[in-house]
């Protein structure tokens, strides 16, 4: 773990206040991340902070555990931390409530899809920390039920999404009507040079950015395998799974709301109990489900993934990548459900033949060679009728060329300049003495 703590420094290094070091200490950190320690004295001292570091690294008490220690406990609303989906803004109010349980700060969640007396009634018994989806912060300032005259701090969560096309014209918005001096911290896994360059727009000229190559928690507690299989069997080796090994809370992600009714309907079908979540459900199905899912009265909970920035439980055992996503980073979010609280934890993928090369990707951003979980006493189904596909092999196929090359019949020489075939593909750069405008 030396890669991702710093373990020379303790929180009490870290100039946190007394009550909320306590809050640190009931949930069982002693040291801080390599982020949390290099972003925290920074937040502290007041400067904005740019912040980037890998999913799972703790960056959500990165910028929460200085607000809380600077907070004044007789104003509401001085916060305000935007997210970009309502399962990612719960999670961060569970979380900071959770490091500031020994502090008269709360934090209460706006977003779309609950009632809004509700969230009201949050505000008016702590709201100190407004954590919210832009659609619904930005209604209610317009109603007039949450202002922004008080705001000391302005957090953007998944700042790399927030700015993305989609949000970017409301968080513009939002941004523009907070007139006051105000700190501002951006936090991400991963920010570019056109994120970089439209977040120090919001933000003072004396900005810091922190950016740690540290280690993912998350991906070091969970151990990961994957399983090849044909698109037509997944269904059938998920079943095998979930009835031939013992999983406390299995947590089953994919692609579409689709996949996820008919993946429940099929288990249910087959009498294992599952429940779904995704975001066609109403808000109040959903919170049911996860109230049943934090009393651990569930035992399978398929889910689409926005889901997986979301769901914050403790006793997910197992994650299960029903379909692999297309983006490597989600695959992060993903496994980040189990291993939860320094716990060990379980990831199994379903990679289809045509896969091999988004595995290599997810491998890249995880720096772990994800090995292979075969299971000799599962019999593959018969392929539907127009189904069958080629064997195709999982792993990264090798280059167009060789493979162009390797088919060739060698007797043709004809195809080839001068009448010689090659036998491997060319180096993978052509070297050049005169530097053109792309090397330099």
């Amino acid at each position: 773990m030396d890669d991702i703590f710093s373990a020379d420094l303790t929180f009490d290094d870290l100039g946190l206040s007394g009550d909320v070091l306590r809050g640190v200490k009931d949930a069982g950190f002693e040291h801080p991340t390599d982020i949390q320690a290099k972003l925290i004295p920074v937040a502290l001292a007041g400067r904005d902070v740019l912040g980037q570091a890998k999913t799972g690294t703790g960056k959500t008490a990165a910028f929460g555990l200085p607000i809380l220690t600077q907070a004044d406990p007789g104003t509401k609303m001085q916060t305000l931390i935007l997210a970009p989906t309502r399962e990612l803004a719960n999670q961060i109010v569970v979380e900071i409530n959770e490091l500031g349980r020994r502090t008269p700060i709360r934090a209460v969640s706006i977003v779309g899809g609950e009632a809004y007396q509700d969230q009201l009634n949050g505000i008016k018994e702590g709201g100190h920390i407004i954590v919210g989806t832009p659609g619904r912060i930005m209604d209610m300032r317009q109603r007039r039920q949450i202002h922004f005259n008080d705001l000391r701090w302005v957090v953007l969560d998944e700042v790399d999404r927030m700015l993305d096309i989609g949000f970017r014209d409301d968080i513009r918005q939002i941004l523009s009507k907070i007139s006051g001096q105000h700190q501002t911290m951006f936090v991400s896994a991963t920010i570019g040079p056109e994120i970089e360059r439209l977040s120090r727009r919001f933000m003072r000229d004396d900005v810091e950015k922190i950016a740690t190559v540290a280690g993912s928690l998350t991906v070091s507690q969970v151990t990961q395998k994957y399983l090849s299989v044909k698109p037509w069997d997944k269904g059938r080796l998920l079943r095998h799974l979930l009835t031939h090994e013992e999983a406390d809370l299995a947590l089953v992600f994919c692609r579409t709301k689709e996949t996820v009714r008919n993946v429940t309907r099929f288990l249910k079908d087959r009498k294992i109990d599952a429940y779904e979540i995704h975001g066609d459900l109403t808000q109040g199905r959903r919170n049911r489900v996860m109230n049943t899912l934090r009393r651990g009265k569930l035992d399978v909970l398929i889910a689409s993934d926005l889901a997986s920035r979301g769901l914050d439980v403790q006793n997910i055992s197992h994650i299960i990548n029903y379909d692999l996503p297309d983006d490597p980073e989600v695959y992060v979010h993903r496994i980040g459900r189990t291993a939860r609280a320094g716990r060990k934890g379980t990831a199994w993928s379903f990679v289809t033949p045509d896969q091999g090369q988004l595995l290599t990707e997810i491998e890249k951003l995880t720096s772990v060679h994800i090995e292979e979980l075969d299971y000799p006493d599962f019999k593959p189904g018969t392929p539907p009728p127009g189904a069958e596909q080629p064997a195709a092999p999982v792993r990264e196929p090798r280059s167009r060329l060789t493979e162009a090359v390797s088919n060739v019949d060698e007797t043709d020489a004809s195809q080839f300049p001068g009448g010689v075939v090659p036998k491997s593909a060319p180096r993978r750069t052509l070297g050049s003495r005169f530097k053109t405008r792309r090397s330099r």
